[in-house]
């Protein structure tokens, strides 16, 4: 039976106006009743921190996040006078920066605006270090030896596909690798069907199963046979630094 102070559920329908085109890819929406009456579907719930929406955008997630790190921020720069970089930069990776990045190969976006909300938080407290005022934000990411939060999602979902690769966690969504001689281990791109709709396209653009491989298939074939996990990290930290990085950032023109 189902607890009724607990249990709460979710109906996901790409797009409801045009079911019949959508045949037989369609959402069946099943009434659930309890002692306490009828449960109905949400539009929003939370699972294991985060915020999973009905319409299948994160954009409701990344505007919680960066809601709590502008005011963990806020905390931080009015409790602690040193404007320092050494311990701004101590302060806002362990305080700040690790709000911003929970589970963030799942949730990674692709709508600019959702990209701007997130860099707007490091954007924002990195003019308050000393030294960085009059630069922008491109130049202070280069002066302090940080990378954007978008090139460090890329990271992140390329150190996760390693994982995966190597067994070192379970393949979920059932990734496929191949070895060649001449390109070494590339990732396979789950195939989509002709026809589909451009909301369908994209999300399967943007899902970790097509990015994932996408990213790999990108990094050099000697970086990715390395089959020691520290030293993965440590060479594909040094090729993501020769990239330019200039993510898209309000009021500004972007390249990446």
């Amino acid at each position: 039976s189902l607890h009724e102070d607990k249990f709460e559920y979710m109906s996901h329908a790409a797009i409801r106006s045009n079911a019949l085109h959508e045949l037989p890819f369609t959402s069946e929406v099943y009434q659930y009743t309890t002692s306490k009456g009828v449960l109905y579907p949400m539009s929003q719930l939370r699972d294991l921190g985060i915020t999973v929406s009905s319409n299948m955008s994160w954009t409701a997630q990344i505007k919680n996040m960066a809601d709590k790190a502008r005011q963990k921020g806020s905390w931080v720069l009015s409790v602690f006078n040193n404007r320092s970089p050494t311990i701004m930069l101590t302060l806002y990776k362990s305080m700040v920066r690790s709000l911003l990045e929970y589970c963030c190969p799942l949730w990674d976006p692709h709508k600019v605006s959702d990209i701007q909300e997130l860099e707007g938080v490091q954007r924002a407290f990195t003019a308050r270090i000393a030294g960085c005022q009059d630069l922008d934000y491109w130049e202070r990411l280069k002066k302090l030896s940080l990378m954007s939060l978008q090139r460090r999602r890329e990271r992140y979902i390329l150190l996760h596909m390693w994982k995966i690769a190597n067994g070192s966690v379970s393949n979920d969504v059932e990734i496929e690798f191949v070895s060649r001689p001449r390109t070494g281990i590339k990732a396979l791109v789950p195939p989509l069907r002709a026809g589909v709709t451009a909301f369908h396209q994209s999300l399967y653009d943007n899902s970790f199963a097509v990015k994932g491989p996408r990213l790999w298939n990108c990094i050099p074939a000697s970086i990715n046979e390395i089959k020691e996990f520290s030293t993965y990290k440590r060479q594909l930290t040094s090729l993501l630094q020769k990239i330019p990085d200039k993510p898209p950032v309000r009021g500004y023109t972007t390249s990446n």
